[in-house]
Order: C-alpha cells, then structure tokens, then sequence
C-alpha cells in the first residue's frame, strides 16, 4: 500500500514507540500537519513556542529514558528548535527533532522561510538528515531513532522537504539498522576492570564521582552497590542528582562551584577517584591544574571523547556504567581499608556543615525546604537557570533518578517550565515542582496556554527576588556592587496566571509558604505560586570561577 512522506513518518514515530510529540505547525510542514488531522497513534501536544516544544521533549525524555520528539516548520520554526537541541546535546538527552524544509528544487535559492537547519545544527547534534527522496525515509526515521538512544545518547535532526512529505511510495518498515562506522562499545575491556578492582582495594582515601551517565544507563542500584561494598564516600555533579541517594550516609552530596565544601575539600585530599558517567567540566573541577594533585582517576564513560579530555586518566574503560560496575563488584574480593579516610571525611561535614542565616525574612532555602518537606521528597523537580537552580540541587533530597531535571552544560534560562510539561506527560503519578527564578520563568511563560488547554498540571514555585539573581551575585562579588541591568520589572504573576486559566498563589510572609505549598499540591490545576523572596541573598558555598575548588566563599548564606 502506497503512503505519502507524512503518513510514512508518523507510522514511523508510531512503531518506534513514541507516545507524545510536542511541536508547532507552520508552512513547509503542513502535509504532515494535515495527516495528524484526527491521527490517534500518539499525543500531539501543541506548545506556544518551538524552543518550548524541544524542551517539552528534553523533559518528557530525562524522566522516562524513551526517545523525546519534536516538531517545527521550517527557517524560524527550525531555528526556534535551536537552543533546545543544544541543550539536549550539552546534556546527553536523546531526541529526535523534525524539521520541515521548503521543496528540494528550492533549497539553495533563498526561498521564503529557508534556512540550512542541517548546517545550523550540526555542531549539536549527534547526526542530522536531510531527507532528499521519500524511499530513504523510513530508514532514516529508524536510524535517527537508534543514533538518538544508543551510546552516549544525544540529539538527531531529520530536515524534511515539503516534496518528500507529499510523494507517495510503498511502506516498508526497515530491519534494526546496522551502521558500520557507529558501534557504540558496551562492555569494558575485562583487563582494565581488573586493574580497576586492584586500585580501588589497595586506596586509602578513595572517592565516588558520579555524573549523569549513571542515570542514563539506569545504574542508580549497581552503583549502591558498589558503593557499600567498597564503603567509600559519593558526590555527584548536578546532572548526576538522584543517580545516589542524598540521604545515604555514605552522600557528600554535589560537589564543584556550589556544591558542598566538604565534598569538594575531600576529593582534593582524596588518593582514587572512580568516575563513573561524568566528564570533569569546569563547573567541577575549578582550576585544572589544581585539581586532585595526589588522586589516581579510574574513569568509566560510554564516550572515549570524554576520557582524559580534561583531566589525566589512570586507568581508563570504555562501556556502558550499568555493565562495567556490574562486572566491577565481580572483581572486587574486599573493600578497602579506609577507616581513617572516612573518620577525616566526617571531620570536613562537621567543620563545613551546610547552613543559612535565618533573617526572619522569606529565604529561597527554605521555600526549597518546605517543598521537599511537603512532597515528601517524591516529587519531580524541574528548574530553570540561575540562583534558584543551586538551591534546587543543594536543599531538595533526592533519593530516586530521574526526578531532577534541569539544564547542566548549557545552562538555558527559560527551560524548565517546558521541561515540566514533558516530565509530567512522562511521569503523570508524579506531583512535578517547577522551581523558577523571577527572570527564567519570564522566557518561556506563554507556555501556561499550554498547560491549561491540556489539563497539564504543574506547580510552579517562583524564587521572586526583583533580580537576574545569579548574574546580581557575580556582580555584588566581582564587580563592585554594580548592577548593570540585572534589576528587573515582573508582571504580576498571580495575575498573569489567572489570565490564562491557571491558580496564582502570591506569599510575602514566612508563615504562609507551607500552608501555599500545600494548597498548590491539592489544586487540580496548574498553580503558579509568587514568592517573594530576600532580595540579596546569595547562593553559598561557592568557588569563583578559575580557582581551585577548596578556595570556598562562604558557608553559611
């Protein structure tokens, strides 16, 4: 039976599973608009910005693991999807975004609402398709989709010409495809785990380091137990939030920039680091040649690009976390003697407790608080970027992954109230917390339209302190108390809410942020809730950026 470009796509997406499509329609992408006229193999949700779309399906993807689609016309449309598919990319997120593109005959000539989406994007995604004759599409859909969750996952661009999308041909649903030049590798080199198994029981002082990758292969159980077999001490980075329990009491919580001092005070002291899924960036490690002086690096990571690109390695090993932690405990006869490790480690959390100054006043800690407080802890945390992102990760205990999703390598105000639409289409059981700053949330806030027409309900608990709150910090530090243009001017936000069918909350007193909270979570509606918080307070610890991670600002807020 013969289907156009736009019914092969959507069997496509169909047979590959996929469950919701966040998108917005627009010329060049019309024929498959039209097949979705009535479509019932998925959910189209119809978002109020493209860039809102990809990051809808950045969160839906980080809370189920399955591959997040979107979907936009071409030119502006495609160059909307941008900054999503970077942050996917930064972040390792599989997704799929689909581009409509003006008729082969037509690209090159600078035709209306043209733009070279594949040239654009290829520097952030992990490969990208221009789709010239319908026969190669359904292939191309199955290879976007295996590129996309396989290996260290990422995003995959398919750009598809109005002609293609209108051409008829025979559907033939493709065997798994087989690509010679990509083999993600899965299980490590079985002489470099051995060697691993050695170091790691003859350390003194060894440390867990734990990235995201330890979420995305779903090794939160093995890395538990490897944590209590060898008894040694965990952080993580902020993508590896959830991956160990925070209140395990083998957690030192996150370290790098703002993360605890004492964590990173021990792995500057510490003689083994074993990373698993992470990849050293900047935010971690502070000044490079400062970092870890006397430790040994045993480094796991499905992406040989990652090993030893920024900090020497010892021994390295190249496989999915799941499967080399696995194989790692197999070898590891008795854990290491570090009984005088671990009696120093609870030296440094007692001498660098984490803290702030009650003021009598609304403190973004302690809303933070509060919410874990009244969620008991089960809920899934959504941020945006900037001062309320570090108290998300610092003052919410995580004990399950997937339930902290938030922008890391590229740091994108504006994605996490999207990212909470897609987190809750993924998780519906689940209570989903955007925590927002006054300024993030102003990015992507024509998506309560969203929300409201989709019963989508989301509790939004806006960290409203007059200011672009992270930049004001930098300033009162770095550069003289001069705030240059970090003051800003918010709409009333109870208001706004109220205008688009949602609840507003407003709170200016302490007594009444539990009791708001609770009130929230009992709404069947989206609720935003405007708290009005000290306007001045900072995020603490932190290192300035270039120093070593043990030259700490402050300790208690």
């Amino acid at each position: 039976m013969k289907m156009t470009g736009s019914q092969i796509l959507l069997e496509c997406l169909k047979r590959e599973g996929v469950e919701v499509v966040f998108g917005y329609p627009g010329g060049q992408i019309l024929p498959t608009f039209d097949a979705l006229y009535g479509y019932e193999g998925f959910k189209f949700i119809l978002t109020r910005h493209e860039q809102g779309a990809a990051h809808a399906a950045d969160g839906y993807a980080r809370v189920t693991g399955k591959v997040g689609v979107c979907l936009a016309t071409s030119g502006p449309g495609a160059t909307n999807l941008v900054t999503g598919i970077a942050n996917a990319f930064m972040d390792s997120i599989p997704m799929v975004a689909i581009t409509g593109q003006v008729p082969t005959a037509l690209i090159g000539n600078d035709a209306f609402q043209e733009a070279d989406i594949t040239g654009i994007t290829r520097p952030i995604t992990k490969h990208n398709y221009l789709v010239k004759d319908i026969k190669d599409l359904a292939g191309i859909v199955r290879e976007a989709f295996y590129i996309a969750s396989t290996g260290r996952p990422g995003p995959v661009l398919i750009d598809l010409p109005k002609d293609v999308q209108v051409a008829q041909t025979e559907f033939i649903w493709p065997d798994e495809p087989k690509l010679r030049s990509y083999n993600p590798k899965y299980i490590g080199h079985p002489g470099q785990i051995k060697r691993a198994a050695k170091l790691i029981m003859e350390a003194k002082k060894p440390i867990l380091y734990v990235g995201g990758g330890i979420i995305i292969s779903g090794a939160s159980d093995e890395l538990l137990e490897l944590a209590e077999k060898i008894g040694a001490p965990v952080t993580w980075t902020l993508m590896g939030i959830g991956g160990f329990p925070s209140l395990h009491r083998q957690s030192l919580g996150m370290l790098g920039m703002h993360g605890t001092a004492y964590a990173n005070h021990s792995i500057m002291d510490s003689d083994l680091i074993i990373a698993l899924g992470a990849r050293f960036d900047d935010r971690v490690t502070g000044r490079l040649d400062m970092f870890a002086p006397n430790a040994k690096v045993i480094h796991i990571d499905i992406d040989p690009s990652s090993i030893s690109k920024n900090v020497k390695v010892h021994i390295p090993i190249v496989g999915d976390a799941k499967q080399v932690i696995t194989e790692l405990i197999r070898e590891i006869s008795h854990g290491p003697a570090i009984e005088d490790w671990l009696k120093h480690v609870e030296v440094l959390k007692k001498k660098y407790p984490m803290g702030y100054k009650d003021k009598n006043k609304i403190l973004p800690q302690y809303v933070i608080q509060q919410i874990d407080e009244v969620t008991g802890g089960d809920a899934i945390i959504c941020t945006e970027v900037g001062q309320h992102q570090m108290w998300a990760a610092q003052w919410y205990n995580y004990t399950k992954p997937r339930t902290f999703v938030s922008s890391g390598g590229l740091g994108t105000m504006g994605f996490g109230f999207p990212a909470a639409i897609g987190a809750k289409l993924g998780s519906p059981e689940k209570t989903v917390f955007n925590i927002a700053g006054d300024g993030s949330i102003q990015m992507n806030i024509q998506e309560i339209a969203t929300c409201v027409e989709n019963k989508i309900n989301i509790k939004v608990a806006i960290l409203n302190n007059g200011y672009l709150g992270m930049v004001r910090q930098w300033q009162e530090l770095f550069y003289k108390r001069r705030y240059s243009y970090t003051p800003i001017t918010s709409p009333d936000f109870v208001r706004l809410a109220e205008s688009y069918g949602a609840v507003g909350i407003r709170v200016t007193k302490k007594e009444e942020v539990k009791s708001a909270l609770q009130r929230a979570i009992e709404t069947d509606n989206t609720v935003f809730i405007d708290f009005h918080v000290e306007e001045e307070e900072n995020v603490y610890p932190m290192v300035p950026a270039g120093e070593a991670i043990n030259n700490i600002l402050g300790g208690l807020a």
